[in-house]
């Protein structure tokens, strides 16, 4: 459901059997002008929580050498940012659950110390020197700073609509959930990395706010979204587009799906959705990941009974990371997840009427979110 908005599928979803297996996150993704050079910055911010049944008085880190002798699972609050591009980082602040607080029923607050997110406010702060990143391997990051006041305004959602309706009951058959309450979303205020400002206006931030749930993580893991995107047809930028595409291989009850993805497109006030858990739709998806020598490279094409969407996106390698996290279950199984906020690419999208294709737009693009992950589960 294209720009339907519900709140509520942003709550904390880790009880039941989630609680001591299962995970949730609220990620957020922007772009900054340097104050001093009005140069573009694309940031990343994350709550990502673990495990909270299996608490303890330290954040139980999974990947330290005696927690996995030990047969510890994960358990904290990591507190997860960065930026992408020249002086890339991805920086980890971790916080055990009794330093934790949350909101009750069916909003979403959550906080730590200085770092506080909800739907309207993101703030917090993490520092890694040198050293510490060094000594800690376990901690999963890279060494740098950065600290962030903004608020926020979520304008357009997808609402992939199935997981959110009765988690306690649902939550072993879908491996991983996924809602995005803000796939256009506004952000306003101030970024400081490395010890430069970075000043996050409405119109410039390009901004994206989702989450995912679940119990481990999908292989493939496909995510592409952009809302910079500018017409062919009128050759004037879009305000009110954006569009929005993830998944990869999902299982129902452990039991795994073809190669499917989760699509939107949300261009100037219509909607196109191609969900493919919408079955009266007959949603139809190609996809394909290339690495080459210095850039990685999507194609999605998407089909119903209504429309046809082609996206192809581009990234440099240099201006991306390996984003890292740790399932549930202690194991790491996604080592080569690829993340970027700076990919570009072009957007083709056509209507169907009386079965013949009618062109709509082509749209170029740029400041696209842009992840892709596999693993060999055979020798997981």
């Amino acid at each position: 459901m294209v720009n339907r908005h519900d709140f509520t599928r942003d709550r904390f979803m880790l009880h039941g059997p989630l609680a001591s297996c299962g995970y949730d996150w609220w990620w957020h993704s922007f772009t900054g002008q340097d104050e001093e050079t009005g140069e573009d910055r694309a940031f990343f911010i994350e709550f990502f929580v673990c495990n909270p049944a299996l608490a303890e008085d330290i954040p139980v880190l999974g990947q330290l050498p005696a927690n996995k002798e030990a047969g510890k699972k994960p358990s904290y609050l990591m507190v997860k940012a960065g930026s992408w591009g020249k002086d890339k980082a991805q920086l980890h602040r971790f916080f055990a659950w009794k330093d934790v607080k949350l909101a009750d029923g069916y909003s979403y607050r959550i906080e730590a110390d200085d770092c506080v997110s909800c739907e309207t406010v993101l703030r917090g702060s993490v520092d890694i020197s040198p050293e510490d990143a060094a000594a800690h391997p376990e901690w999963m990051c890279d060494a740098g700073s950065m600290s962030w006041d903004l608020s926020i305004d979520k304008q357009i959602a997808f609402n992939v609509g199935y997981g959110a309706s009765k988690p306690l009951r649902e939550a072993e058959a879908f491996q991983m959930y996924w809602h995005a309450e803000g796939m256009k979303t506004a952000y306003n205020g101030v970024v400081t990395y490395n010890g430069r400002r970075y000043r996050v206006t409405p119109s410039e931030c390009f901004g994206y706010a989702d989450k995912n749930w679940g119990r481990d993580f999908t292989s493939p893991w496909v995510w592409l979204s952009s809302n910079c995107l500018t017409s062919r047809k009128t050759g004037k930028r879009l305000y009110s587009s954006v569009f929005d595409i993830g998944g990869g291989r999902p299982k129902v009850y452990f039991v795994p799906l073809d190669r499917r993805l989760l699509g939107a497109f949300w261009y100037e006030g219509k909607s196109y959705d191609f969900n493919f858990s919408k079955l009266w739709l007959k949603v139809k998806t190609d996809f394909s990941f290339e690495e080459l020598e210095d850039e990685v490279h999507w194609y999605v094409r998407q089909e119903n009974i209504y429309a046809v969407m082609e996206t192809e996106i581009r990234c440099r390698k240099e201006d991306m990371l390996f984003v890292n996290y740790e399932a549930p279950d202690g194991s790491k199984r996604h080592r080569r997840l690829w993340n970027g906020g700076n990919g570009r690419g072009t957007v083709k999208l056509w209507d169907k009427i009386k079965g013949e294709l009618v062109p709509v737009d082509v749209m170029d693009c740029t400041h696209a979110g842009c992840e892709y992950g596999e693993y060999d589960e055979e020798n997981d």
